[in-house]
């Protein structure tokens, strides 16, 4: 498979209220179903070392949330086994409903909704905020279907803001390969649109492989342990946990 191409997606030009694209992030639901991006997900994080002890409140942050239902899915699962958590779902449109929120809330999560985009949060302060207190640092950040957009010093930035304000990440991305570019042509099947057949299609070109993103975290066995791997049949993950973390 040839090097990554990072290509604009149409969904990122389209109005929130546009019908195409208020199809397409329908269609995103059935893609995951596809896919597994929630078994993935809940192996990814129950792979990971010790997380706060049940009790004490988790912080957790999903970049680039959208409608907030894969992580929805997720909080359900883990809910009976974790401790109480308070999450924060940041994305650049305003897709959080208040039905959502109280969806989380029946499982113990408390739901926040952050319209800001990802550069901007990664772009402010890292230690303190202007007024000196510390800015807020995540036991978790979560991110699935977001990375590919990005590339270059712009990838490499957010990581390091990532890796500044958590313990552990872990990221679910298009595995950049030949079967998940056939599967992307095929996406047709499961009654995308056009938004979400060409979308597919530019995101895989986009994908990761190998240790691509291992390469750009900062740290890497000294104060990071990191995994990447590929996961399912169209997957490709990344994992971070800081080294005897609190």
């Amino acid at each position: 498979m040839r090097a990554r191409v990072v290509a604009r997606e149409v969904l990122d030009d389209l109005a929130q209220d546009d019908p195409h694209a208020i199809q397409s992030r329908r269609d995103l639901q059935r893609v995951h179903w596809a896919m597994g991006t929630r078994a993935i997900l809940l192996r990814g994080l129950q792979g990971m070392s010790e997380l706060p002890q049940t009790g004490k409140r988790m912080r957790i942050l999903e970049l680039g949330a959208g409608d907030g239902s894969l992580m929805l899915g997720v909080a359900r699962a883990l809910a009976p086994t974790w401790a109480p958590v308070d999450l924060t779902l940041l994305d650049t449109q305003s897709l959080i409903t208040q039905e959502t929120v109280a969806n989380y809330s029946d499982v113990g999560w408390t739901a926040t909704a952050c319209v800001r985009d990802a550069f901007d949060w990664a772009a402010g302060p890292g230690g303190a905020n202007r007024h000196g207190s510390p800015t807020t640092h995540w036991d978790l950040i979560v991110a699935n279907l977001f990375l590919h957009h990005f590339e270059g010093a712009e990838l490499a930035g957010l990581l390091r803001a990532i890796a500044d304000r958590s313990d552990r990440f872990l990221a679910c991305e298009p595995h950049r390969a030949w079967l998940s570019l056939l599967g992307s042509h095929l996406i047709g099947a499961l009654g995308s649109n056009a938004v979400t057949r060409e979308d597919a299609v530019i995101s895989v070109h986009a994908g990761f492989s190998g240790g691509e993103l291992s390469a750009l975290w900062p740290d890497v066995g000294d104060k990071w342990a990191v995994t990447e791997y590929a996961a399912g049949l169209f997957s490709h993950c990344f994992r971070a946990e800081l080294i005897q973390a609190d």
